[in-house]
């Protein structure tokens, strides 16, 4: 519930400061900027640490990066059939394929699933959605806002990708004990991410967006919302066999709107910014219903 609260707060804020104009136009430029180079690799390095990666992990792990390639080949098929613009095809597929697994999923586990869900939850997000939005955001990110594959300016990118160097160095610290200080300060930095992230959402929220990208936006929404937990059903639970609490949780993190990081990368990018926000901002809204429908729809897997 403390997370719910957090999330209201700060996007309100956000909503408030640009309506009353006490900030300046420029504001979230800064502050993403110090999402990504600061709190996001703080929490990649906080949480990814000391994991034990089992096998057993792997398969619901899976599931980020398989609604990302879903979303990867689906907009790029619809882009080119709809003529849409190389930006907002770029745009679909970050935040159609990348879910918010953590700030918003883990109290919507604990909501619906009890504090025993959160585990299942943990190793989605810290083995998939982490990992997928380090390397295959920032790689299509790169991609899209150049208009041109160069495959080397995009392995740059992604090396030199804040968050991607802060993954490698949790692997390789993986059995190293952290200092207490550093502990507390990139557990106090990574905190500060989900808060600044929805502050930002909300300053840039601009309904005048909605008529404009009302198409697009309402497909970006199905997909991210219905199609792709649907198929993750159909081949984690039908397919694979899964079934109980694991089955339960992976399609309900299937069900996030987008990652507000991705949002805020395609936006870094010039990837459609006004389409991006929408599908964080509007997705928060609209998942209070769709996920509800699927808790009922999953009650007998």
């Amino acid at each position: 519930m403390d997370n719910l609260i957090l999330i209201a707060v700060s996007f309100t804020a956000g909503l408030l400061m640009r309506r009353f104009s006490r900030m300046p136009e420029q504001t979230p430029l800064a502050m993403n900027a110090f999402i990504i180079y600061v709190s996001l690799p703080a929490m990649v390095l906080f949480y990814l640490h000391g994991l034990d990666f089992s096998p057993a992990m792997f398969l619901p792990a899976s599931m980020p990066w398989l609604t990302f390639g879903l979303s990867a080949l689906f907009f790029v098929v619809v882009g080119r059939l709809l003529k849409l613009p190389r930006a907002t095809v770029g745009s679909l597929i970050l935040c159609g394929g990348l879910g918010n697994t953590s700030f918003f999923g883990f109290p919507m586990i604990e909501a619906f699933y009890g504090k025993q869900g959160i585990a299942h939850g943990i190793i989605i997000d810290q083995l998939g959605s982490f990992m997928v939005v380090s390397i295959l955001g920032v790689t299509v990110a790169g991609v899209y806002s150049h208009g041109s594959a160069d495959a080397r300016s995009i392995v740059k990118r992604v090396l030199l990708f804040p968050s991607f160097i802060a993954l490698i160095a949790a692997v390789l610290l993986n059995d190293v004990a952290y200092p207490d200080w550093f502990l507390n300060l990139i557990r106090r930095l990574s905190d500060m991410l989900a808060p600044m992230a929805l502050f930002s959402v909300g300053f840039q929220f601009n309904p005048g967006h909605i008529g404009k990208s009302r198409n697009t936006l309402a497909l970006g929404l199905a997909f991210k919302l219905a199609v792709v937990p649907a198929v993750m059903f159909l081949v984690y639970v039908m397919v694979a066999g899964m079934h109980g609490l694991p089955a339960r949780i992976t399609i309900f993190e299937a069900a996030m709107p987008t990652m507000i990081t991705g949002g805020i990368i395609a936006a870094e990018h010039r990837l459609d910014p006004p389409l991006a926000n929408l599908m964080v901002s509007l997705g928060l809204l609209v998942s209070f219903v769709t996920l509800a429908i699927w808790t009922l729809l999953l009650g007998g897997v």
